[in-house]
């Protein structure tokens, strides 16, 4: 390989490694003090739970380890979103799972864990996938009371979804291992069966402290809410153990013996690893944005590196095509970031959406629906072509076909975000506003409505005419300081963890991971065979 690869590779490590050391310290959760005192009361970390839990020879898919990050530092942080989740395998069944921790603020719910958990319902609902919930939670952070509470997308939600998904026949299982309190006590009981585990496990409206205030009541929590007070006199709960480990252990059992229900039939075979090195994915990738040739990065991702493109000489800055990942078929919808040739002769730019690689890209997306194929979009979009020749051709026109075809589309739709992601090309290319299944980003995602040089340089020009009619005098010293803090603070904007705390991802991935991710999007998905007719609207022609 030459240097060019060398370098490449040498920075992808760096950027994976400082994502390790992130995730190492999200990992430890409220820290070491509080691991402590929940090993005290014999509780296990939510992480020990889910390991616990899980089935160790299938694949733990984590979603939202980034959530929260660096959002909340004012409050002490909340890592992970205060709840560790993703998609496992349980009794051998793929299942949702959510599990709070109580090591941060005592589970107490931020706003970006409501956001987190309504995205988990969201996964398990567009799949149909059982839900485990593991309820370790204080209930509503009240400091932040009026970002959680009474809007469509906040914390009552969750119990609307708990509704919809019984009424989808989507079993809801929860195991009650700490407090559950206020409103939060509606979850457990929305599920289908509620488990609690002695001593530690407790619901109520309200605790021991707000009935002493508001009734005058002394009582304790085990006699309001405990485990036997719900099995043995309110009835609320199903069933009660000694331990968290037999309490899981029944977990295991319930849902391995789940019926078998009928599955949408994406079409896979025998898994074939890649001829060429997936590693290589390392040093293929640049980290400066320069040029580089998509399909070398499709055939490392892909099995056997077997690829075939559709319309391949034509619309080039959009690569399409059929493959298929680890077994299961694909059509992947990627952005070439190598200057490209016309059979006209014209230079088209690596990243661009023209006007004909719009066109197919739409006619691609079509075929899938209409083969029943999952589709993959693999991102690395500056936008769409500007200029009075684009314009007069009809970029736009073309460019809301595109999009059409991507709203409309109703088979899975997986998005890895490699590169750039800006403007009206992260819609195009499925972005999460067009409802991915789901969505991940590598360490070198950048997500923005356009470009650091150009957004800074317009921000810099309208915070300095703003100066200027203030009649204030802007030094070029003063204009270099300016753009150099505007520059640095889109540059924060723009990296994965900004999107990834946010949710915009739903995790930033290791490049090897590429492969399985998708696998286990598709195997998610397959188990929804609710696909409706693809229907179009007004299509621009």
């Amino acid at each position: 390989m030459n240097i060019e690869f060398n370098r490449n590779e040498d920075s992808m490590k760096m950027l994976l490694s400082d994502m390790r050391q992130h995730l190492q310290k999200i990992y430890e959760g409220g820290g070491k003090k509080a691991i402590e005192k929940q090993k005290e009361k014999n509780k296990l970390t939510p992480r020990q739970r889910i390991e616990y839990l899980r089935d160790k020879d299938k694949p733990f898919i984590e979603i939202g380890a980034f959530a929260g990050y660096k959002m909340y530092d004012e409050q002490g942080g909340c890592p992970a979103g205060g709840t560790v989740a993703g998609v496992a395998y349980v009794g051998g069944r793929q299942c949702v799972i959510l599990a709070n921790d109580q090591t941060v603020k005592a589970g107490a719910w931020f706003p970006i864990t409501g956001k987190k958990n309504l995205r988990m319902q969201e996964i398990a609902m567009e799949n149909h996938l059982p839900v485990i919930y593991l309820v370790d939670s204080a209930g509503v952070f009240l400091p932040m009371q009026d970002e959680i509470f009474p809007d469509k997308e906040h914390f009552g939600r969750i119990f609307y979804n708990n509704a919809r998904m019984s009424a989808m026949g989507i079993t809801q299982i929860a195991a009650v291992m700490g407090p559950c309190v206020a409103g939060g006590a509606y979850l457990p009981i929305m599920s289908d069966e509620t488990l609690m585990v002695e001593g530690n496990g407790s619901i109520f409206l309200a605790g021991p402290y707000l009935v002493k205030a508001a009734i005058g009541e002394d009582i304790d929590t085990e006699t309001l809410g405990g485990a036997n007070t719900h099995t043995e006199i309110s009835g609320i709960a199903d069933y009660k153990f000694k331990t968290e480990q037999e309490c899981m252990d029944h977990i295991k059992r319930m849902i391995s013996m789940l019926g078998e229900k009928e599955k949408a039939g994406f079409d896979r075979i025998n898994s074939v690893p890649p001829k060429k090195d997936p590693n290589e994915l390392y040093g293929l990738m640049p980290f400066d944005g320069k040029t580089y040739d998509i399909v070398d990065i499709i055939e490392r991702i892909v099995d056997k590196s077997d690829f075939e493109q559709f319309k391949e000489d034509y619309g080039k800055t959009i690569v399409c095509g059929y493959g298929r990942i680890d077994g299961w078929a694909v059509g992947v919808v990627a952005n070439q970031r190598k200057i490209v040739k016309t059979k006209k002769g014209e230079m088209q730019l690596g990243g661009v959406i023209y006007n004909d690689s719009a066109d197919k890209a739409a006619r691609f997306i079509l075929n899938c629906n209409q083969k029943k194929i999952p589709i993959v979009f693999l991102q690395d979009v500056t936008g769409f072509m500007v200029g009075s020749r684009s314009e007069h051709a009809g970029i736009i026109k073309d460019g809301a076909k595109m999009v059409n075809a991507v709203a409309n589309s109703v088979v899975p739709k997986i998005t890895i975000i490699i590169g750039n992601s800006y403007g009206a090309g992260n819609y195009a290319m499925c972005g999460k506003a067009y409802d991915p299944r789901f969505i991940y980003g590598w360490p070198t995602a950048k997500i923005a409505v356009m470009g650091g040089d150009q957004a800074a340089k317009t921000l810099l020009q309208i915070q300095v005419n703003a100066m200027k009619f203030k009649g204030q005098e802007v030094k070029p010293e003063e204009e270099q300081k300016l753009l150099s803090e505007i520059i640095n603070r889109y540059d924060l904007q723009t990296s994965p963890y900004y999107a990834a705390a946010r949710l915009w991802v739903d995790d930033i991935i290791d490049p090897i991971q590429t492969r399985i991710v998708i696998s286990e999007a598709i195997s998610a998905s397959n188990n929804n065979p609710d696909l409706p007719a693809i229907k179009l609207g007004v299509f621009q022609v």
